[in-house]
C-alpha cells in the first residue's frame, strides 16, 4: 500500500497531488498506527493550526453568556479542534453547542473512547445535515480542502452555506516548501509509529496555495493567508 504516486512526487511544489492518497484514508490501514495519528493530532494542531487566534478572533465576539450560539465541525478526525473551542468557550463562560461530524466510524469510536467533552459527535456527512434541514450559527471545518477533490469541493461549500446563518471557517494548510522542510524534520521521530509524519507531508503538497483556492471558490468566499502557512476559506451569510 503506497500513499503516495510516482506523478505526486515528480510534482514538487509547483502544482498539487492531486493523485497521491493518505495512508489514513484507506480502509484497511494499520488501526493501531491509526489510533497514535488520532492522538497526535492535537499535539500537531495546537501547535500550527491556529484555532486559539480564530476562536478569538472570529468566534468569541459571536458568543454570548446566557444566549446558545451553536457550532458545527465538518470533518472531526481527532476531536481535538471541536473539543477545544468547546473548552475555550467554556472557560470564557460562553454559551457554545458544538457538534462534531465525520463520515468515518474510526473516528467516531476513537472519540468516543476520550473523557466528556460537552462536544456532541456524529457519524454522518454534511450532506446528512443537509437533509434532515439543520441549521447552525457558524460551521468550521480544519485540514479538510486539501482532501477533495473538485466536485467534492464545491459540494462541501454549498453544503456549508446551507448548514451556517452566518460564519464559514474552512482553516487548512498552504502549500509552501520551507514548512514541508520543517514539518518533515519536526516529525520524523513519529514516522513508525503512526501516519503523522508520512500523511502531513502529503497533506502539504495536496494543499493549495491562496491564489489557486480563491480560483476554484465561488463569489461570496473569501481567502485569507494566516501564519504559519495557513489559509482560512471564509463565507459571511446573513443572520437568520
Amino acid at each position: 500500500m503506497s500513499s503516495t504516486s510516482a506523478a505526486g512526487r515528480r510534482a514538487g511544489f509547483a502544482r498539487r497531488d492531486t493523485e497521491s492518497q493518505e495512508f489514513m484514508d484507506f480502509a484497511d490501514c494499520d488501526p493501531d498506527r491509526l489510533e497514535r495519528t488520532y492522538r497526535q493530532f492535537r499535539t500537531v494542531n495546537r501547535l500550527v493550526s491556529g484555532w486559539r487566534r480564530v476562536y478569538r478572533q472570529m468566534i468569541r465576539p459571536r458568543l454570548d453568556a446566557e444566549r446558545p450560539t451553536t457550532l458545527l465541525d465538518i470533518g472531526f478526525g481527532g476531536g481535538d479542534i471541536s473539543r477545544a473551542l468547546a473548552g475555550w468557550a467554556a472557560r470564557d463562560r460562553l454559551v457554545l453547542r458544538v457538534t462534531a461530524i465525520d463520515p468515518d466510524g474510526r473516528a467516531l469510536r476513537h472519540v468516543r473512547a476520550l473523557p466528556s467533552s460537552g462536544v456532541r459527535f456524529e457519524q454522518a456527512s454534511s450532506a446528512d445535515l443537509v437533509a434532515r434541514g439543520d441549521r447552525y450559527d457558524v460551521v468550521v471545518s480544519n485540514h479538510l480542502l486539501h482532501h477533495l477533490d473538485p466536485v467534492a469541493l464545491d459540494a462541501l461549500l454549498v453544503d456549508s452555506t446551507a448548514l451556517s446563518r452566518g460564519l464559514v471557517v474552512h482553516n487548512d494548510l498552504s502549500r509552501a516548501r520551507a514548512g514541508y522542510g520543517f514539518y518533515a524534520v519536526a516529525t520524523l521521530p513519529f514516522a513508525r509509529r503512526s501516519f503523522i509524519h508520512q500523511d502531513g507531508l502529503l497533506s502539504i503538497r495536496r494543499s493549495y496555495r491562496r491564489a489557486e483556492l480563491q480560483a476554484v471558490v465561488p463569489p461570496g468566499w473569501q481567502v485569507r493567508p494566516m501564519f504559519p502557512q495557513r489559509l482560512l476559506l471564509t463565507h459571511e451569510g446573513a443572520h437568520q
